[in-house]
C-alpha cells in the first residue's frame, strides 16, 4: 500500500473554511484525525479531516465547502464494517454528533437518529414490548450503518422494518434532508445503493406489538448464543457474505482457514467468518488474510466469497482464477 501524498496548505485551508461554516457547539474539525480507533478492528491511519457535525444545518453548511473542494467524504459510524489503509482515508470524515442519537418510541413507530446505537435502540423498544428488533442487539453499530449495509442477524434484517430514511448528501452543495423511502434504497443482502457521502440523518421503524418479557426473553438469548459462538476483540464481525444457500464461516472452516495466520491478523478459531486484528496491527494484514482465505475457499472447491467489509482506501480484493 502507497503512502499518500500530502498537500498541508490544501488540507489546513479547508480545515479552515469547514470550521468556519460549523455553529453547533457539538461541532468540530480535526486534521490527520487517527481512523483505526474509530473502527472495531482498530487499526488504520487517519483521515485528512474529521468533521464531526451536531446539526442538521451544520450538515447542509458543511456540504457547501466540501461541494466547491470536490473533496472525498466518507460517513463513519462505530466503523463497525471498516477496514481502513495504514495509510489512511484521503478525504473527509464524517461522524453525526449526539443530537443525531435520540430514539422516540410512540406506540409501534420508532424514530431513531443516525448515530443511535443499535443495541440501544433494541433494548428500548423490548422494554416497550416491541417485537422485530431483537437481531440489533448484538450488532455494534449505528442505525445510520445499518440502513448503508442493511444489517441484519438471526434470520431478520433492517428492511423489514424500515419506513422512512431521511438522508442528507454532502457532495451536493444544495444539501437538505430528504426523506427516502425503502424501495428508492434497493436494499438486499448487507447493501443498499446509498453512497458514501450520503449521511443518513433519521430513521423511522414500524414494529409489532408483543409482550415486554418476551422480547426481553429473545434479547437475552440473542446475547448468550453471540458470547457463545461469535469472537469479541477487534474484529469487524462477518468478513464475508453468506453465498446462497450456505455459509462463509462453513466453506472457509472446512477449506482449513480457521486459525490462519497473515502477521498481525487471524483468522478467528471461535467463528472462521471473522477476522481478528492484534493489538497495534496492520490493515494491510488483514486485507492480505480476506485476499488468502478466498483463495483458500476457492482453491479447494468452493465459491469466490464476496467481502461484508467496506475497504476505505485500500484496492479491491483481486479476482481469484478457478
Amino acid at each position: 500500500m502507497t503512502v499518500r501524498p500530502a498537500d498541508p496548505r490544501r488540507w489546513s485551508a479547508l480545515a479552515d473554511a469547514c470550521a468556519a461554516a460549523l455553529r453547533a457547539p457539538g461541532s468540530s474539525v480535526r486534521i490527520e484525525e487517527p481512523l483505526g480507533p474509530r473502527t472495531t478492528y482498530r487499526v488504520g491511519g487517519p483521515a485528512r479531516l474529521l468533521a464531526e457535525v451536531d446539526s442538521v444545518d451544520d450538515l447542509g453548511a458543511l456540504a457547501r465547502v466540501l461541494a466547491s473542494d470536490a473533496v472525498p467524504v466518507l460517513m463513519v459510524g462505530r466503523g463497525s464494517n471498516l477496514l481502513v489503509a495504514d495509510a489512511g482515508f484521503d478525504g473527509v470524515a464524517v461522524v453525526l454528533g449526539p443530537t443525531f442519537a435520540d430514539v422516540a418510541v410512540a406506540g409501534s413507530t420508532v424514530v431513531a437518529g443516525g448515530s443511535a446505537l443499535l443495541p440501544v435502540v433494541a433494548r428500548r423498544t423490548a422494554a416497550a414490548g416491541l417485537r422485530g428488533f431483537e437481531w440489533a442487539v448484538g450488532v455494534p453499530g449505528t442505525v445510520g450503518g445499518a440502513v448503508r449495509m442493511n444489517a441484519g442477524g438471526h434470520g431478520a434484517d433492517l428492511a423489514e422494518a424500515l419506513r422512512d430514511v431521511v438522508v442528507v448528501d454532502l457532495a451536493d452543495a444544495e444539501a437538505r434532508p430528504v426523506h427516502r423511502p425503502p424501495a428508492s434504497l434497493d436494499l438486499g443482502y448487507r447493501r443498499s445503493i446509498l453512497r458514501p457521502s450520503e449521511a443518513v440523518v433519521q430513521v423511522t421503524l414500524e414494529l409489532r406489538a408483543g409482550a415486554v418479557g418476551d422480547a426481553e426473553a429473545a434479547l437475552g438469548e440473542i446475547v448468550a448464543w453471540r458470547r457463545e459462538n461469535q469472537p469479541g476483540g477487534p474484529n469487524a464481525g462477518s468478513v464475508f457474505a453468506n453465498p446462497i444457500g450456505d455459509s462463509a464461516g462453513r466453506l472457509i472452516d472446512a477449506a482449513g482457514g480457521r486459525g490462519m495466520r497473515v502477521g498481525s491478523a487471524e483468522v478467528s478459531r471461535k467463528h472462521a467468518n471473522f477476522i481478528q486484528a492484534d493489538s497495534g496491527g496492520s490493515a494491510g494484514d488483514v486485507w492480505a488474510l480476506m485476499d488468502a482465505v478466498r483463495r483458500l475457499v476457492v482453491a479447494s472447491g468452493g465459491p469466490l466469497l464476496e467481502p461484508e467489509t467496506v475497504l476505505v482506501g485500500l484496492p479491491p480484493l483481486p479476482e481469484v482464477d478457478r
